[in-house]
């Protein structure tokens, strides 16, 4: 079930970076990188068998969010600074990416046999 979230997790973020594009804010190159990224590793998760694989979901979404946090825009757009859109495009894309660590680094523990309550 933590596989799938992890998946799911990383598609809603996708999701957000999809609405932030839409809204405007210019990325680097088209399609936005954090949308490939996500959904190359949306797929791997998916169809990989390795027991490590939602790892790569939690890395991604790690990165994704220290990116975030790191960006000189990401607490303005998240506060609404640059218009609502943006700020509703932030929203989805930091509960994403955070999901997809935090679920993700759930589904991990779960298959090396760590008992997790959750």
């Amino acid at each position: 079930m933590t596989k799938k979230l992890t998946i799911a997790a990383m598609i809603v973020g996708a999701v957000g970076i999809g609405i932030l594009w839409a809204a405007g804010v210019p990325f680097p190159f088209y399609p936005p990188p954090g949308i490939l990224i996500l959904l190359a590793g949306a797929l791997f998760v998916g169809l990989a068998k390795m027991r490590w694989a939602p790892a790569v979901g939690a890395a991604i979404g790690l990165f994704i969010t220290v990116g975030f946090l790191v960006s000189s825009t990401g607490i303005d757009n998240l506060t609404g600074v640059y218009g609502t859109n943006i700020a509703i495009g932030t929203v989805v894309q930091v509960l994403g990416v955070a999901s997809a660590f935090v679920v993700g680094t759930l589904a991990t523990a779960r298959n090396y046999g760590a008992k997790v309550v959750a």
